[in-house]
């Protein structure tokens, strides 16, 4: 058993633990149920479930949250409009986001899934410098969906104030 201010008082019976529980207006909290023998604390439980709850709240917060950024393509896009939609995707990959990039099929372009494979490899390999393939290209019903993802050296900088 371990005191309510860390201290260890030993091996005790449970009628002796909860007794001295009692007294001191604590509870009795098994700690270490697989232990031999098994560690109990004397602590105010509420209190702990409250420190539990804010520890947790606080490594939430410190996470990164993973933000997937869509663009979307056609099979027989413009030459300009795909210089512009590889900018987008260009950006996205240096400010550390991921990028899911959907090719839409409409009518006959179902019958040539090729065109769009084609197309998503054509644009990993021209952003293959700031991003890699996460997910490589599948069909799903009438798109074809590849995901990008940045390369760990690409987290974002802190900008200089231009002032």
């Amino acid at each position: 058993m371990v005191g309510p201010n860390g201290e260890q008082v030993g091996i005790v019976r449970i009628e002796d633990a909860l007794r001295l529980a009692q007294e001191a207006d604590l509870d009795l909290v098994e700690v270490a149920p697989q232990a031999r023998p098994p560690v109990c604390k004397l602590m105010d439980y509420g209190k702990f479930k409250y420190e539990s709850a804010q520890k947790a709240r606080e490594s939430r917060r410190n996470q990164q949250q993973t933000v997937i950024k869509e663009q979307k393509l056609r099979p027989k896009i413009d030459p300009h409009d795909y210089e512009t939609k590889k900018g987008h995707v260009s950006r996205f990959l240096g400010q550390g986001h991921k990028v899911k990039v959907t090719i839409m099929f409409r009518g006959r372009e179902q019958s040539r899934p090729e065109l769009g494979f084609r197309l998503l490899q054509r644009l990993a390999d021209d952003v293959s410098e700031l991003g890699f393939i996460e997910a490589n290209p599948k069909q799903d019903g009438r798109n074809m969906i590849m995901v990008l993802a940045p390369h760990k050296t690409n987290k974002t900088k802190p900008k200089a104030n231009a002032s």
